[in-house]
């Protein structure tokens, strides 16, 4: 991987399709161009780690989020679920699918490490 790691903070899910899908469009691209990207999900987007949910997402005229979720998995980016956020929705912590973690504050900066790092945030 070369480049700035890129961090993209996603904190929408169902509610803004539009937004999750430019956040997984700015994420693969980032992947592809040999970046390391983490997707740090907070707020609703902590069930973007939960089976099916990727799938009922979707903007009209985009690829469907699943597509895009699945390249970006493949590319090797990680997607970091907010553990306040996962439990203040008593989500299940047993049903969280590969690829996807509870990682904090603490472990992402631990990713970023000392080196620069590119913000998008959606």
């Amino acid at each position: 991987m070369s480049g700035p790691k890129v961090v993209v903070n996603l904190a929408t899910g169902h509610e803004d399709a539009e937004r999750v899908t430019i956040a997984f469009l700015v994420a693969v691209a980032a992947l592809e161009q040999g970046r390391a990207v983490a997707m740090f999900a907070t707020k609703e987007a902590v069930r973007l780690g939960l089976p099916g949910y990727a799938s009922a997402i979707e903007a009209g005229g985009s690829p469907p989020v699943a597509t895009l979720f699945g390249q970006f998995l493949e590319h090797g980016g990680g997607l970091l679920l907010c553990p306040v956020c996962f439990n203040a929705r008593s989500l299940d912590e047993k049903a969280i699918i590969d690829g996807a973690r509870l990682a904090g504050a603490t472990p992402l900066w631990e990713w970023i490490g000392d080196q620069a790092a590119t913000v998008f945030s959606y």
